[in-house]
């Protein structure tokens, strides 16, 4: 019985959304413009993670999030087509740095962003595309 009487109100949901959207559909169709996106000037890295050892002498993790932007379309896809080059030459400079790391010192994080800008910069061939560092965990 009771399915009774929830197939009614559902065949009118059912209805009444359909009606509804009609109309906009109609309405964006009929707009007549439309938009170029434009042209992608970031893209992320995975995160990159290096081994450092704490201030007790055991290991720990830090984990660097990096995205590369450039605002010129060749440089973009030069750089997007480097990114297993860029993620190697990245986790090298990162695990250099971090071997040489004090144990419980906290690490330079400006040293760190001139140091992957300097390796940006060999991997796609010319300057112009910015190293971005996203958020930096050391555990």
């Amino acid at each position: 019985m009771r399915r009774n009487r929830l197939l009614p109100i559902a065949l009118i949901a059912a209805l009444a959304g359909g009606s509804l959207a009609a109309p906009t559909v109609a309405f964006a169709s009929a707009h007549g413009k439309e938009e170029k996106k434009a042209p992608p000037t970031y893209f992320a890295l995975d995160p990159i993670n290096a081994v450092v050892l704490r201030r007790d002498g055991r290991r720990g993790v830090m984990t660097v999030e990096t995205g590369i932007e450039a605002k010129d379309p060749k440089l973009m896809e030069r750089a997007q087509a480097s990114t297993p080059r860029l993620r190697a030459a990245f986790a090298q400079v990162l695990m250099v740095y971090a071997a040489g790391l004090r144990g419980g010192a906290p690490p330079d994080l400006d040293y760190v962003a001139r140091e992957l800008q300097k390796a940006c910069d060999q991997v796609v061939g010319k300057p112009g595309a910015k190293v971005l560092l996203g958020s930096t965990l050391l555990s």
